[in-house]
């Protein structure tokens, strides 16, 4: 039997398994982390730049570690080893690289450099604070639905992220075919307030195939992402929309050996009509804790007329006294609604 004193170490009692801190949690991932860079380091690929080729151009597939999957002008897929000079490289970046007259460790070739980004979109980390998931982004489309539950205060979160982004947002009102009329007729007067202040709006089924063919031709030559919460229906109206997409995962992940759905990092998805389609579980939510208020506030498009005309410089746009955010929105020139759900997502931060 071991002696009392071994029987509790600093609270923890045997066979009672140990939780670890966040901060514990995250040493541990660190020294991990930099296990794997020194392992990397050893094993890297170098070449002379004498068995290198000419610069060539391509587009970042997917990222893993110091190595990077990219896509030819020709239209191959290369796997390159990335310098250690080029830093923070994402899905969607547009790269010079050049190519290796001889296969070393399955790599063909070296990312030199990174051409300047358009767009970038970034995902908060509670401890690494923005971190970039995908470059060159053209267009989100944001999906809700009646079920499981139709919310324009989940909408106004994601066109604030756009917003902040630069990145032109496209409502997707999904389940179409599920909608009553009661429904219907709530969830298309709030929509109509998105349609008023520039945003488009498709409706859309992937059961019956409804507005399908409206919502593929919206990628055509245009780098998309799929962002909404869970339910609403993503995977499926990928799939109704983009068939040839279903394929290209299955022949990836029966030669990668990875599940359909196991992907952690972000991919690039070339479409047969022109563009892609950018995925990854880490970017089709957004948190906005990472944004102070008056990026959230400059977020709401349609409250750009009134800002700066308040009485009071540092107006809350609650009920403080010359507010002209709440007398537009009392007077009928501002919705309501959109105001409310600003105050909600104002609310959260400090949740957050």
């Amino acid at each position: 039997m071991l002696p009392p004193m071994l029987l509790s170490i600093k609270g923890y009692s045997v066979g009672q398994k140990r939780k670890l801190t966040k901060g514990q949690q995250r040493r541990m991932q660190v020294n991990q982390e930099k296990r794997l860079a020194r392992r990397q380091e050893a094993t890297d690929t170098t070449w002379s730049d004498a068995s290198l080729g000419e610069p060539e151009f391509g587009r970042i597939v997917s990222r893993f570690g110091q190595h990077a999957d990219v896509l030819t002008e020709e239209g191959l897929v290369v796997r390159c080893n990335i310098r250690r000079t080029v830093v923070a490289l994402v899905t969607g970046d547009r790269v010079a690289w050049r190519r290796s007259g001889e296969l070393e460790q399955g790599l063909q070739g070296v990312v030199e450099a990174v051409e300047p980004r358009e767009s970038e979109l970034c995902r908060p980390d509670i401890y690494d604070g923005l971190k970039p998931v995908a470059a060159n982004v053209d267009q989100i489309f944001v999906v809700t639905s009646p079920q499981p539950a139709f919310s324009d205060q989940i909408i106004d979160r994601y066109l604030v992220a756009c917003e902040d982004a630069g990145i032109e947002a496209v409502i997707v009102l999904n389940k179409v075919d599920l909608l009553t009329d009661e429904e219907a007729t709530h969830v298309r007067e709030r929509l109509k307030v998105y349609q008023e202040i520039g945003y488009r709006v498709v409706e859309v089924s992937a059961h019956t195939n409804t507005g399908i063919e409206s919502l593929r031709s919206m990628f055509v030559d245009r780098i998309s992402v799929f962002v909404g919460q869970s339910g609403v229906g993503k995977s499926s109206l990928i799939q109704a929309a983009l068939p040839e997409l279903e394929l290209l995962i299955g022949a990836i992940s029966e030669g990668s050996g990875l599940g359909q759905h196991t992907t952690t990092v972000a991919r690039w998805y070339p479409l047969a009509g022109g563009g892609a389609l950018i995925d990854s579980p880490g970017i089709r939510e957004f948190g906005l804790w990472h944004l102070p208020v008056d990026k959230i506030t400059e977020g709401f498009r349609d409250f750009h007329p009134y800002l700066g005309t308040c009485k009071f410089r540092d107006c809350t746009h609650r009920d403080d006294p010359g507010c002209a955010l709440r007398t537009a929105a009392e007077e009928g020139e501002l919705d309501a609604g959109r105001l409310a759900n600003y105050h909600r997502i104002i609310d959260s931060l400090d949740k957050n």
